[in-house]
């Protein structure tokens, strides 16, 4: 069976207004939906390239956009992608512009593309490979849904037991075995509806649920070299610029390395005493991520770098190791 849309407007658009166009709802060539991805990046290194090479095989070589919000370290130069650069963003705070900037571009997206993922630089969403071919797949499955959240893996790199990653590697979890699952990262990152992302994108103005069969895997802490460059960049940037200063990017660089070094440590002992937790969480679990805040939904739950701290660790299952 293929595929049928579900608009009947378009977005952002009174469904009664003569200027709103009704939608076809015609399938692409191979009868799936169209899904865009959208990423905000600033001096990501090179786990951008293989963020790009990922959403290619997930979606289509066509439908990645990586917005660069004034880079300087090469990471967008030469990426086989539709790249928006943008000047050094000053005239408003960094925050809301960043979500408007993408909410905006979701919006346009809209007119051509079913449906929108939001992603940052080191996320990685996948569907259940058990399930699914691809995020395309998953969006067929998923017709008539308005917004799907993820669950949110923080990827952990044991350091000292392996080796930093290789991101020229076929994949990058073949390279790590273990994560912990956090709440506050089950974003709203699929959407068909023109709705505003907010809160950092923990946050959407429209109703959603974390998905049972949609994963995201978070490689912040993947790498605990990139982890120092990359926290001591942000840190640079709240503390010069005043971006994001109610965010982790205020916190010292050391402070955050070694978070990942006890949450390692920990690992090692978890796994050696049997006390791993099961990696897909109970539906009562998911029912209390989500918390309404007047017209916002959004994912709650402790701070990535406290919840990195905090047992229980789990085993990233086989079948997801070849997916990024």
């Amino acid at each position: 069976m293929k595929w049928r849309g579900r608009r009947e407007t378009a977005p952002g658009a009174d469904a009664g207004a003569d200027a709103a166009p009704a939608a076809t709802g015609r399938p692409s060539a191979d009868g799936l939906p169209r899904v865009a991805v959208i990423t905000m990046s600033r001096d990501s290194g090179p786990v951008l390239r293989h963020w790009v090479a990922h959403y290619q095989r997930q979606l289509g070589v066509d439908d990645v956009f990586v917005v660069d919000d004034h880079s300087v370290d090469g990471s967008t130069d030469d990426l086989p992608c539709t790249v928006l650069r943008l000047p050094y963003l000053d005239k408003y705070p960094f925050e809301p512009s960043r979500m408007g900037i993408v909410s905006g571009l979701a919006t346009s997206l809209l007119f051509a593309y079913d449906a929108v993922l939001l992603a940052d630089a080191d996320e990685f969403v996948v569907a259940d490979p058990a399930k699914h071919a691809t995020l395309r797949h998953f969006a067929a499955a998923r017709a008539g849904s308005e917004v799907a959240g993820v669950l949110g893996y923080n990827v952990i790199h044991r350091v000292g037991v392996e080796p930093a990653l290789d991101f020229d590697a076929p994949s990058l979890l073949r390279q790590r075995e273990f994560a912990r699952f956090t709440p506050l990262m089950c974003k709203p990152a699929l959407k068909w509806v023109d709705a505003a992302w907010a809160h950092a994108s923990h946050g959407i103005r429209h109703p959603f649920a974390p998905d049972p069969e949609l994963f995201m895997f978070h490689l912040k802490f993947a790498d605990v070299g990139q982890l120092e460059l990359l926290a001591e960049h942000r840190h640079q940037a709240a503390v010069v610029e005043g971006r994001a200063v109610k965010s982790s990017w205020s916190r010292p660089t050391d402070e955050i390395v070694e978070a990942l070094r006890t949450a390692a440590a920990q690992v090692e002992q978890a796994e050696a005493q049997g006390e791993l937790g099961r990696f897909r969480p109970g539906p009562k679990k998911l029912a209390s991520i989500v918390q309404n805040e007047g017209d916002l939904w959004r994912a709650t739950g402790a701070g990535q770098h406290l919840a990195l701290v905090r047992p229980p660790y789990v085993r990233i299952p086989d079948e997801f190791r070849d997916t990024i």
